[in-house]
């Protein structure tokens, strides 16, 4: 169609730009070399579509847990936090950062088992999702160290959708009869 001419059904259909939300996301791995699979994983979810800023804490050391609880025999977790800001809708998040996790060979063969990558979408913005393919806010991160600790050091005032703020959750964790661990 020539340029300036109107269209001949209308104005085409366009879809609005979502709002840009901040996404907290979970990185571990504790098989290989773990510090070079989170730094791949930061840089594969920087340049995932319509993600326009990744920020990042320093990598944090943990025990692995199993079901049973701690496992000190197992190899120690690498963790981290990444705050990405991303007008992708959190399910579309989610389903790249499993497609990450399988790039980097990621098998699901036992629960809570030893990976090469683990990314967890622990929040999207303030969006409390119950969907059994979707559950916002992750339903575990108000109990793991791992995650708070290090989500701390790049958001101080963060808060957990329903559960409160971050540096409250980390406290209550710290207590001496808390539990402890990281999967």
């Amino acid at each position: 169609m020539s340029r300036g001419l109107a269209h001949p059904f209308g104005a085409p259909e366009t879809a609005p730009l979502r709002a840009p939300v901040v996404a907290v996301v979970a990185l571990g791995s504790n098989l290989g070399d773990r510090h070079e699979t989170l730094e791949d994983a930061v840089r594969e979810i920087a340049r995932l579509p319509l993600v326009d800023d990744v920020r990042v804490a320093d990598p944090i050391e943990s025990v692995a847990v199993r079901v049973g609880g701690p496992d000190e025999q197992a190899p120690a977790y690498l963790n981290s936090v990444a705050l990405v800001t991303t007008r992708l809708a959190p399910s579309v998040l989610l389903q790249m950062l499993h497609g990450i996790e399988a790039a980097h060979g990621r098998e699901r063969r036992v629960r809570w088992g030893d990976r090469t990558l683990d990314l967890d979408l622990i929040a999207y913005g303030d969006v409390v999702s119950e969907d059994a393919g979707l559950r916002l806010p992750h339903p575990r991160a108000a109990e793991r160290d791992f995650v708070l600790a290090p989500w701390l050091t790049v958001d101080p005032d963060a808060v957990l959708p329903g559960r409160g703020p971050v540096r409250d959750l980390l406290a209550a964790l710290r207590e001496p009869d808390a539990p402890r661990g990281s999967a």
